[in-house]
C-alpha cells in the first residue's frame, strides 16, 4: 500500500517518492540505511515504466536527458556509499528537510515551471545538476524526481518537461545506487521486489493522472501530504534529541 500511494505520486507529479523511507521507518520499523537501500531497488522499475509512459507521451527531451544522466550516474555512486557510512539521525533530518522543502515549493499553484523555456539550460549546467540529483537520491532514498523537478522548475522549464525528466534519470540513478547497496551489504531484495510491485503500479497510473487532471489542484494536494510527512519527521526528531 505505502508503495502504490508513493508510487501514484511520483508518476503524477515526480515528488511522491519521499514518503517511502519515512513509512518504512517510522510505520514498519525497518533500519532506515536497509529502507533506504530498499527504495532505491524499488525506483528501478517505476523508473523505467516512467520512462516508457512519458516516452510515448512525447514529454521527454533526450537531448537533456542525456546531460543529466551523464552527471548522475557516478554520483549516484557516490551517494549510495556515503549513505551506508551516515548516521541514522544524520539521514533522518536530511529526508525531513527535503519533505518540507518539496510540499512548500509544490503549494503555489502557478510555479515558475509552467513557463515556455525550451532548451536555454547550458549542457555542463545539466551534467551538474544530474550530478546534484543522483548524490542527493541514493544518499537519502527519495528518488531523483523530488530534487530534480523543483530544480527544474525554478530554471522555468515547463512542469511537464520537468517530470518527464525526472523520470528518465530517475532509471540510471536506482540502477547505480543498487548495485553500490548490494556490495555493501544493506539491500534486501524481497522488500526492494514488494515495493516495486506497489510502485510500479501506482507510477503508471500516476502518470495518465498528469496529463487528465488540473496541475494546481494536483499539486496542492500532494503538497499538503509532503509538508505533513515533513513536520512530522522534524518533530520526532527534534523529540528523541531532548529526551
Amino acid at each position: 500500500m505505502l508503495g502504490l500511494l508513493a508510487g501514484l505520486m511520483i508518476g503524477a507529479v515526480g515528488i511522491g517518492g519521499v514518503i517511502l523511507v519515512p513509512a518504512l521507518v517510522y510505520f514498519g520499523g525497518i533500519p532506515i540505511h536497509l529502507a533506504i537501500a530498499a527504495a532505491m531497488m524499488s525506483y528501478v522499475l517505476t523508473g523505467l515504466i516512467g520512462t516508457l509512459v512519458y516516452t510515448s507521451k512525447k514529454s521527454i527531451r533526450w537531448s537533456m536527458a542525456g546531460w543529466l544522466c551523464a552527471g548522475a550516474m557516478p554520483a549516484a555512486l557516490a551517494g549510495a556509499l556515503a549513505a551506508g557510512r551516515a548516521s541514522p539521525l544524520v539521514l533522518e533530518v536530511l529526508i525531513g528537510l527535503l519533505t518540507v522543502a518539496s510540499g512548500v515549493h509544490a503549494l503555489p499553484a502557478s510555479p515558475a515551471g509552467d513557463g515556455t523555456r525550451s532548451n536555454a539550460v547550458s549542457s555542463p549546467a545539466l551534467g551538474f545538476i544530474g550530478a546534484v540529483t543522483g548524490f542527493g537520491s541514493a544518499l537519502s532514498g527519495t528518488g531523483g524526481p523530488l530534487i530534480l523537478v523543483p530544480i527544474l522548475m525554478w530554471l522555468e522549464l515547463p512542469v511537464l518537461t520537468a517530470i518527464a525528466l525526472s523520470q528518465a534519470i530517475q532509471l540510471p540513478i536506482a540502477l547505480l545506487a543498487t548495485a553500490a547497496n548490494f556490495s555493501s551489504g544493506n539491500l534486501d531484495p524481497t522488500l526492494g521486489v514488494l515495493l516495486a510491485a506497489g510502485l510500479a503500479i501506482g507510477t503508471f497510473v500516476g502518470a495518465r493522472v498528469a496529463h487528465a487532471v488540473p496541475r494546481p489542484a494536483l499539486r496542492r494536494a500532494v503538497a499538503i501530504v509532503l509538508v505533513v510527512v515533513g513536520a512530522s519527521i522534524a518533530i520526532k526528531v527534534i523529540a528523541r534529541l531532548f529526551a
